[in-house]
């Protein structure tokens, strides 16, 4: 039976006043716990790869993939440069206006004549052409946690003959996302499912996968590791292990119990939970309404007062592209909203 948004609540310890999910998660009790009881024991390059596999099969289980089309990661910059890498020359990539630097940045400097053309997020299904290679998009975005219209980018793209990338990091942890309706999806773990930071997983669809070179292959991702630790002649993994990089070991460790947690969640109780607690908000600050709700709400703040007013009241919010920014996780609650209104004098 999936955990309710109580029992996932009650995994963490007291959280009131933060509310920065989106610039980084806080660690469960289960988390802090595994990483306290790895530094009393031997390091175990086995033991480390047994927990690297549990993660990458509890991220599967999450995203709605066999384990096979995963692919292990430090940060989602080096692996989307895979994909950049993979592209055409003179390839087209489209990606919405304002997004992560992490998901365009790779496609700006590929070189090989590659462009980037942004537009619009609103806009981003009806913009794409014939003839464009990829269309990249955050399906959260980072700034302003607009939710994009994902069905009808992937519809269009398909339409056009096109590739998607999705970028789900401020996604996975609080919406279900069903990681097969891309061609890729990248994924840090450090934000909205609250993993240690050098945790991030790539999926990708198999036909896509046979077009991208594995060039950043070391000894981890070989058909056996254990035997490809040394020389030029290792075979490669057949799945999309042979993109792995070695996992960071620490950080995997305090990964599983919260990859395991957030994978027994029922998701879509969980969105439910954490957009409402954002409803709440909005309706105090008298915030509009967003067309796709989202636990991310921002507002204007150019000079930062409301950011310093929150801090100031003991509240860890973010500020982003000239914005408030404050996220409700599932660690979260009422007390929260309340704490922000007040600060605000709201």
């Amino acid at each position: 039976m999936a955990l309710s948004p109580a029992a996932v609540r009650a995994s963490f310890p007291d959280a009131r006043g933060y509310v920065a999910a989106c610039t980084s998660g806080i660690p469960s009790l289960a988390t802090r716990d595994a990483v306290r009881a790895d530094l009393d024991v031997l390091p175990d390059p086995i033991r480390y790869a047994a927990v690297a596999e549990r993660c990458r099969a509890a991220f599967a289980r999450l995203v709605g993939v066999d384990p096979g089309a995963v692919a292990l990661g430090a940060q989602t910059s080096a692996m989307v440069s895979l994909i950049a890498a993979a592209l055409p020359d003179g390839a087209v990539v489209v990606c919405p206006d304002g997004e992560f630097s992490s998901l365009v940045l790779p496609f700006v400097h590929a070189g090989r004549g590659i462009t980037v053309r942004t537009v619009p997020l609103t806009a981003l299904a009806e913009s794409l052409r014939d003839g464009d290679a990829l269309v990249a998009f955050s399906i959260v975005q980072s700034a302003t946690g607009a939710v994009a219209d994902a069905d009808a980018i992937v519809a269009a793209a398909r339409d056009h003959g096109i590739r998607t990338l999705c970028d789900a990091t401020q996604a996975v942890g609080w919406m279900p996302v069903a990681a097969a309706s891309f061609d890729a999806l990248v994924c840090h773990a450090y934000k909205w499912l609250c993993a240690p930071r050098g945790v991030a997983f790539l999926t990708l669809d198999e036909d896509f996968a046979a077009s991208i070179a594995p060039r950043q292959a070391g000894w981890y991702a070989g058909s056996d590791p254990w035997a490809s630790c040394y020389g030029p002649d290792a075979a490669l993994a057949a799945s999309a292990r042979r993109f792995d990089v070695s996992p960071a070991w620490q950080a995997f460790v305090g990964a599983e119990p919260a990859l395991a947690l957030f994978a027994d969640a029922d998701a879509d109780a969980l969105r439910d939970e954490v957009t409402g607690l954002a409803a709440a908000l909005r309706e105090r600050l008298d915030l509009p309404t967003p067309e796709r709700a989202t636990p991310i709400v921002t507002w204007p703040d150019v000079d930062g007062d409301d950011v310093d007013r929150l801090r100031a009241a003991g509240i860890v919010a973010s500020r982003r592209a000239g914005n408030a920014r404050v996220a409700l996780h599932i660690f979260n609650d009422l007390r929260d909203v309340d704490d922000i209104a007040r600060a605000l004098g709201r």
